[in-house]
């Protein structure tokens, strides 16, 4: 099996890009190298139609949030999925950076409750939760 992943056939360009789906990086190096295996192939119209259906699903799958309806050829249009790719682990990193931020508040207002000192009005005020989540918030800690 490690031996089909060395040999530059479409399979194992496939193969790459599952692989190295988790990291943004590494997928735009597998649709590089799956490219040049396309280019390289006697019959690369039929197998770049057939791989960049593939992929546009694949992607999809993935939950990848990028505009993928003007992608028709990877040989062609392998610079703009590149951004498209960009552009995706730059909202993933933003989502990141979000999530990580409202826990960090959330923290915050859980230790703010433990400590009695403050109003429900007070914390949400300090950390800009809404009420409702304060709320919440409390009964979490008092189960």
């Amino acid at each position: 099996m490690k031996e089909l992943g060395l040999r530059p056939t479409p399979l194992s360009g496939v193969f790459s890009i599952e692989k190295a789906s988790a990291d943004r990086k590494g997928l735009q190096q597998a649709v590089d190298r799956i490219v040049a295996i396309i280019q390289a192939s006697p019959d690369k119209e039929r197998i770049d139609n057939i791989i960049t259906r593939w992929l546009k699903r694949y992607l999809q799958r993935l939950g990848a949030k990028a505009n993928l309806d003007q992608l028709t050829s990877l040989m062609e249009d392998k610079d703009m999925l590149a951004e498209n790719l960009e552009n995706w682990a730059q909202q993933e990193r933003q989502a990141g950076i979000e999530k990580g931020t409202k826990l960090g508040i959330e923290k915050t207002a859980r230790n703010l409750l433990k400590l009695g000192v403050l109003s429900n009005d007070q914390i949400a005020e300090a950390t800009g939760l809404d009420l409702e989540d304060i709320a919440k918030l409390h009964a979490e800690i008092h189960r």
